[in-house]
């Protein structure tokens, strides 16, 4: 699957893409409000300013991926591996951080504390 053909699906009204293969997609500024993309394989995505707030992002492997300015308000990012993310200006009030997997190459916006909300760091 490709972001177009993601795009397209959740726009005809399914949310549900567990485990899905989307490596490099492109979603920048997307539309996926409460997808659930459950262990699903983003690394490199570039979902830069995606609206994905109360996501289902555990366990997604979102290595290397852009979201900067993306909005995970409320998202759950339980167990996700962010290596190498970026995460510039993101919004994360309410998400579940917990558990969830960064690096020293992993880009926060100033003043987040990763310790803080349970992440554990690799």
């Amino acid at each position: 699957m490709d972001g177009d053909e993601l795009k397209r699906r959740y726009t005809a009204g399914e949310r549900d893409f567990p485990t899905a293969k989307l490596i490099g997609a492109k979603l920048i500024e997307a539309n996926l409000v409460g997808v659930n993309l459950f262990a699903a394989d983003l690394t490199d995505a570039n979902l830069a300013k995606a609206k994905l707030w109360g996501a289902n992002l555990g366990g997604a492997n979102l290595a290397k991926a852009n979201l900067t300015r993306a909005n995970l308000s409320g998202a759950n990012l339980h167990e996700a591996n962010l290596r190498g993310a970026r995460l510039n200006y993101a919004k994360l009030y309410g998400a579940n951080l917990s558990g969830a997997y960064y690096d020293d190459s992993t880009r926060f916006s100033r003043g987040f504390d990763p310790v803080s909300k349970n992440m554990k760091k690799l």
